[in-house]
């Protein structure tokens, strides 16, 4: 009994700050409905137009194309460093990688998201270093133009998550018996030997826990879109998170926001759980 003294208070906590609100959302997604008045129910309206209108299924689209920014390239290059760093490991430059390489992990993200703004601009850092090396015919704003906005946007976050990715990696490499490096080595085995034959068997479950949260972060994006570009130019860095906000609070439409968060989550889910079904049979 004493036990349950601890855990229901926490029960409780998460049935009413995580629990209700995700019911309340799925239930909000039946109707249409303003948010003051009464609503009117729509059944499985809303969820058609999630799935059919153009201007929502865009934002959807765009997430997934973050997915690559986000996920993806982060931990592979999560994978490149940690490995290199882990080599190293021993001496005071790997400490200090590891520092700087974290570093902006450690930045708020609506701070990450103003800082990339201003580095991105038109007249800023970024262009004043093309146009000293005489590339300043591709300079532009970055964040302004429609055909580098979204990918100038997964560049701030490969930036913050390139850190996450590699310590908890290099946490997983320290974990391995250096006997296997050992005696990759003394069979001639080389860094990429090395790295595909005795690292990535080794950490196969951090690789997993990387894709899953970098994964969440890029379908789930809102603070570093919303600073660095509100979802412009036009809707070229529209997401998700960005569209539920605009139809919720500025068009007044719940019920079609509330249907694109069930959406969300779904899609959410359809990606991570086949990561954690992976890691499941690599860890049994």
């Amino acid at each position: 009994m004493a036990g349950w003294a601890f855990v229901v208070p926490a029960l409780v906590m998460y049935g009413l700050f995580v629990l209700q609100p995700l019911f309340l959302t799925i239930q909000y997604s039946f109707y249409d409905w303003d948010g003051v008045g009464p609503g009117e129910w729509v059944g499985l309206d809303n969820y058609v137009r999630v799935f059919t209108d153009p201007d929502l299924l865009g934002p959807i689209f765009n997430s997934f194309r973050l997915l690559i920014f986000f996920s993806v390239i982060p931990v592979t290059l999560g994978v490149v460093t940690a490995s290199l760093i882990h080599r190293i490991a021993s001496t005071r430059f790997g400490s200090v990688a590891t520092t700087v390489i974290f570093l902006p992990q450690v930045i708020p993200l609506v701070a990450s998201g103003i800082i990339w703004g201003w580095l991105l601009a038109r007249p800023g850092v970024v262009n004043q270093i093309l146009e000293t090396i005489g590339l300043g015919g591709i300079a532009r704003a970055w964040l302004g133009d429609f055909g580098t906005a979204l990918p100038a946007v997964g560049m701030i976050g490969i930036w913050v998550l390139l850190g996450f990715c590699t310590v908890l990696l290099q946490t997983g490499m320290a974990k391995i018996n250096p006997e296997l490096y050992e005696a990759a080595r003394l069979d001639g085995a080389g860094w990429w030997a090395e790295l595909r034959a005795v690292t990535l068997p080794g950490i196969k479950y951090e690789i997993g826990v990387c894709l899953t949260v970098t994964a969440i972060a890029a379908l789930a994006a809102f603070d570093i879109v919303y600073v660095s570009t509100g979802g412009g130019p036009g809707r070229s860095t529209q997401v998700p998170g960005i569209k539920i906000y605009i139809e919720a609070f500025l068009q007044r439409r719940v019920g079609l926001a509330s249907a694109l968060a069930v959406a969300l989550v779904v899609l959410v889910l359809a990606v991570i759980l086949p990561v954690q079904r992976l890691t499941r049979e690599d860890q049994t």
